[in-house]
């Protein structure tokens, strides 16, 4: 169509309508744009729901989650608690029974349903009752959280069973605060059998204790009897060696007794008689006679009997013979110079007999003293040897004085043929069972005799290491055999002939040392055996 408008074609109305076309078609613009901006915020918040609802489904499912795993939780605690062998009791504020697992149903013998609410006295002996609630009232006001009870005895309680038997029991209790108060959770085990079995093993304890005190005397006296044994061995020998010098004692009493016979009458009027000048020959005579300490055998006297009488006899002194035997029989063999006039005196013999008289009285008694000496020696030695303390307590003791008494107790057997060599070092006395030391040292010296069949060279050495004593005891007998060696410690064993050995020695001696936290070892070939005992200081 023609577009025929031109300015001033149009109307007033024509006009008005055009401005309310315009103005609505305003709107309608505005309208559209409004609802574009709606749509994309619409769109906006539709996503923003979706997400928030995805959110939430996470969060949920996760609370889900959470609740199942809790639920597993509770369901597993509580399967602990029911399956758990120790008794769990958890009670109110009030003391009454919440939580009664099956570990309570066996110790108590109750059923959950008949405690559950029921006050926890049903579960104590009646004498315990009323502490026990001070305690746990006491317990509840503290600052703890959890302890055991009743530590002052060992942590032992007391419980009572549905059947009335009360038993004892260790228990610890926690506390718990809770929206509607206080729940008091106990686990307590049921210690019957335990203590049983430590009563068991104290009678176990105590039996053994007693086992190993009747070992102990057994050994002793096994040691002891050994120790018997070996001084009956000895008992000639030390017979011998204690009738030797009791001889020697009972002949010088005889001596002496004769001379007081048979001269003491007349010593008063010999001295009265006697010059002056045969007074001061006598006493040199005699005093000559009684330093002579020589102990001559009879070919000696022989020999220094014809000297002598070659002297005299040159000296042109009659009774050449008779007065060289009284002479040699005084001890007088030399400086005959010094008693010529004597000699040549016509009452020589007579002053020669009475000083050869109380010579002998002198040497009876110098003989006497010494045969007691060694008499005392050898009853000290037996007397240690066969000494027995009771005391079972170590005592201070010197090992060469030990070893000393031995062989004093062997000095019979060891003069026959054995030359003993010592080898001495400087050692302190040391912490020890003396008596059985002494044991030892018999036995291997025995031993080492026996091995050398009494001939030939003993040696003991006694030396001192920075921390141990060491004792070597070798002999020159005819060694062990390889084949013996490992088997010689064994008890019972021996290579003697029937009756001349138990096979105890050599063990109890290891026994012994041992005892004293020492060793010993043996080193033996042919010609040759060492025993080594070491001991601490």
């Amino acid at each position: 169509m023609e577009n025929n408008l031109t300015a001033g074609a149009f109307t007033p109305n024509q006009l008005e309508l055009l401005k309310v076309i315009s103005s609505q078609a305003a709107i309608a613009i505005a309208n559209a744009q409004l609802y574009a901006t709606l749509q994309d915020y619409n769109r906006t918040l539709e996503a923003q729901v979706t997400e928030c609802a995805q959110a939430l489904e996470a969060k949920n499912q996760e609370l889900q989650k959470a609740e199942l795993s809790a639920r597993e939780s509770r369901a597993k605690f509580f399967g602990i608690l029911q399956i758990a062998e120790d008794a769990i009791i958890s009670v109110n504020l009030d003391q009454c029974i919440q939580l009664f697992n099956q570990g309570a149903e066996k110790i108590f013998g109750y059923q959950a349903a008949e405690v559950l609410g029921q006050s926890l006295d049903i579960l104590l002996p009646e004498s315990f009752r009323q502490i026990h609630r001070q305690h746990i009232r006491d317990f509840g006001n503290s600052k703890t959280v959890a302890r055991a009870m009743n530590k002052t005895k060992r942590g032992i309680i007391r419980g009572r069973r549905k059947n009335g038997e009360e038993f004892p029991a260790e228990a610890s209790i926690s506390k718990l605060e809770l929206n509607d108060g206080l729940l008091f959770t106990v686990i307590l085990n049921d210690i019957t059998r335990r203590l049983q079995a430590e009563q068991a093993v104290q009678q176990k304890n105590k039996e053994l204790a007693t086992t190993l005190q009747q070992l102990k005397t057994t050994q002793d006296e096994l040691i002891q009897s050994e120790k018997m044994a070996a001084l009956g061995q000895l008992v000639a020998g030390v017979a011998h060696e204690i009738n030797t010098p009791l001889g020697a004692i009972r002949s010088s009493i005889g001596n002496i007794a004769g001379f007081l016979t048979n001269n003491l009458n007349q010593l008063p009027q010999f001295f009265q008689e006697l010059p002056p000048e045969r007074q001061q020959d006598f006493f040199t005579l005699l005093q000559k006679a009684t330093s002579q300490n020589n102990s001559l055998s009879t070919k000696e006297k022989r020999q220094l009997k014809r000297d002598v009488q070659r002297q005299l006899e040159s000296l042109g002194i009659e009774n050449a013979d008779s007065l060289a035997s009284t002479l040699v029989n005084i001890g007088i063999w030399g400086e005959i110079d010094a008693i010529l006039p004597l000699l040549k005196a016509p009452d020589c013999n007579h002053i020669l007999n009475m000083a050869y008289e109380l010579a002998s009285v002198i040497k009876s008694s110098r003989t006497i003293t010494t045969a007691t000496e060694r008499a005392a020696k050898i009853v000290f030695a037996l007397k240690s040897y066969a000494r027995y303390d009771h005391s079972g307590e170590k005592v201070q003791a010197n090992i060469i004085e030990g070893i000393e008494t031995v062989l004093t107790l062997y000095q019979n057997q060891l003069k026959q043929g054995v030359e003993v060599i010592r080898n001495y070092g400087e050692c302190p006395a040391i912490s020890c069972y003396p008596d059985e030391l002494n044991q030892v040292w018999t036995n291997l010296i025995h031993n080492a005799l026996q091995a050398m069949e009494y001939h030939g060279i003993l040696k003991i050495e006694v030396t001192c290491q920075q921390h141990n004593m060491l004792v070597k005891i070798t002999d020159n007998g005819k060694g062990i055999p390889p084949e013996v060696m490992p088997r010689i410690f064994e008890p019972f064993f021996t290579t003697k002939r029937p009756g001349e050995g138990s096979g105890l020695g050599l063990d109890i001696v290891k026994m012994i040392i041992e005892k004293h936290q020492g060793k010993i070892e043996v080193f033996s070939v042919a010609g040759k055996t060492t025993f080594s005992v070491l001991l601490p200081i």
